[in-house]
């Protein structure tokens, strides 16, 4: 039984998934297991993940989906769901494993900086990490955890294509407020260099208001530039 299970879902990531697995290969020492939920990649990612996670499952294509399947085969007492271009701080095991024990939260998340080139990703950072305190709502980037316990409670991530991250956040909010790390992770700002700072910030605040009021997860995913797979 391990005290941690990093649970990170893939496709199509040949490129970058040996440095994002060789990233995580000092908590893999100190004992924490390292699952790899491959939605059907058609490059190389799986023959090159297998050798440096310690289990590789298939899945369905879709972040959701992936990582339940991930969470169905995990060990770990705690679930981290790592995004492949996101990078775990140095004492992230220690800091999750004792924090929620000795905490009265059974989920949380870490503070975030985004890694590009625009001036304004550190206010934009700076936004997120106060936004997820002032809510407690999570998003993936931000390298949720939760207890097993309180993952099965909820049911895991609801199977949509975009937004599954705000929902599982309302789900454990229920159960506890969530534990908020300032130990910063560093995630990917190439979204932001492609399309803009402004240009993304307008669009997802366009997209989280159309699914407060109910629209449909795939319509909105198709907005935000990503095909689900047929329902």
């Amino acid at each position: 039984m391990s005290a941690l299970s990093i649970i990170m879902p893939t496709f199509n990531e040949a490129d970058g998934i040996v440095d994002a697995l060789n990233a995580l290969s000092q908590l893999r020492a100190n004992g924490a297991e390292v699952i790899i939920a491959d939605g059907g990649s058609r490059d190389r990612t799986a023959e090159l993940a297998r050798p440096r996670c310690d289990k590789l499952v298939e899945a369905p294509r879709g972040r959701a989906a992936q990582m339940n399947a991930g969470a169905q085969v995990a060990t770990g007492g705690v679930l981290l769901f790592l995004h492949a271009d996101t990078r775990l701080p140095k004492e992230a095991g220690r800091l999750v494993t004792e924090g929620l024990p000795t905490s009265k939260h059974r989920w949380g998340r870490f503070d975030v900086t985004i890694a590009g080139r625009s001036a304004l990703l550190p206010v934009v950072a700076s936004l997120m990490n106060w936004r997820s305190r002032l809510t407690g709502i999570a998003t993936g980037d931000q390298a949720m955890f939760a207890d097993r316990q309180a993952f099965a409670q909820v049911g895991g991530f609801p199977d949509v294509p975009l937004m599954e991250d705000i929902i599982l956040s309302r789900r454990l909010r229920q159960i506890s407020t969530p534990l908020c790390l300032k130990a910063r992770v560093v995630t990917s700002g190439r979204r932001w260099d492609e399309h803009g700072p402004i240009r993304t910030i307008l669009l997802m605040w366009r997209l989280r208001a159309a699914h407060s009021l109910g629209a449909d997860p795939h319509t909105l995913a198709r907005a935000y530039g990503y095909v689900p797979r047929d329902r």
